[in-house]
């Protein structure tokens, strides 16, 4: 297959149709307790209520929820990450629904989506399990060495706060420590949402199932298909390698999504069902 075109009210299928109803609902529900703006505040300082209970975290926090792998999928960020990922959901996701029908989509989606948040659990915790390694290592010996490897990792100081932390006596010492525990609280409680790692997952079955397809880049540069969906996965793969100080996203979610997504298709394909059940 090349090429498929949904027409009539085929443009809205049943389950893209739900599912942005049920990320736009729970956006305005982020909305409501002041954990998202819909403008670029500076001030503005998110509460935590949905995403303490419904984002994902990482196992090894208290927050963590099983139940989180899944419901992570319908929060987002700020109005423009749901814009994107609901966009680029109808897009791509309307034509595979066509093609598969509503069950068979559903369950590619939730799929790609928990693979994703498996991948970037993963990850979680090797960065945890690192981050804890190197404070452990400043703390039984807070050498400017190991400060120094704290800081080239995690971009903990700047030149305007350099002397609160740098080790020359013992206050900035147990100052540093106390500065340590907290980040580290703090890093292992933090929260991932979105829907961008079952969105790439879709992104990808487009591209891998109708690989001449034209996609206009900004509505203006066409592109076949197969080509922005290897350089999407390239960009995502240096991103993600290359992430160290962090630019909160997450990268080899996005991958995982990718993943996922694949296994599922070449399974498919082996069993050569035209439907699944």
């Amino acid at each position: 297959m090349s090429e498929f075109r949904p027409r009539g009210f085929n443009i809205l299928p049943l389950v893209i149709k739900n599912l942005l109803i049920i990320n736009g609902l729970v956006f305005l529900a982020q909305l409501k307790f002041g954990e998202v703006t819909l403008v670029d505040d500076p001030n503005f300082v998110p509460g935590h209520f949905l995403s303490d209970l419904f984002a994902l975290h990482y196992w090894g926090s208290p927050l963590f929820k099983p139940h989180q792998l899944i419901t992570h999928l319908f929060m987002h960020g700020s109005l423009v990450h749901i814009f994107f990922n609901m966009l680029t959901l109808w897009m791509f996701g309307s034509t595979l629904e066509n093609m598969w029908g509503p069950k068979r989509f559903i369950i590619f989606y939730l799929v790609c989506g928990l693979g994703a948040a498996l991948c970037h659990m993963g990850v979680l915790t090797y960065e945890n399990m690192r981050l804890n390694a190197e404070i452990n290592n400043y703390i039984s010996d807070p050498s400017l060495a190991n400060f120094n490897a704290l800081n080239a990792h995690y971009d903990l100081v700047n030149s305007s706060n350099q002397q609160l932390f740098y080790p020359d006596n013992q206050i900035k010492i147990e100052y540093g420590k106390v500065f340590l525990r907290n980040y580290q609280i703090a890093y292992r409680d933090s929260a991932t949402l979105g829907a961008s790692g079952a969105v790439y997952g879709l992104l990808f079955a487009f591209g891998y199932l109708f690989p001449n397809s034209l996609i206009y880049i900004y509505f203006l540069v066409p592109l076949k298909a197969k080509y922005v969906v290897t350089l999407m996965i390239l960009m995502e793969l240096v991103s993600g390698i290359r992430n160290s100080a962090g630019d909160n996203i997450a990268h080899f979610a996005h991958l995982g999504g990718v993943l996922f997504s694949y296994l599922l298709l070449r399974t498919w394909n082996r069993r050569n069902r035209q439907n699944f059940y």
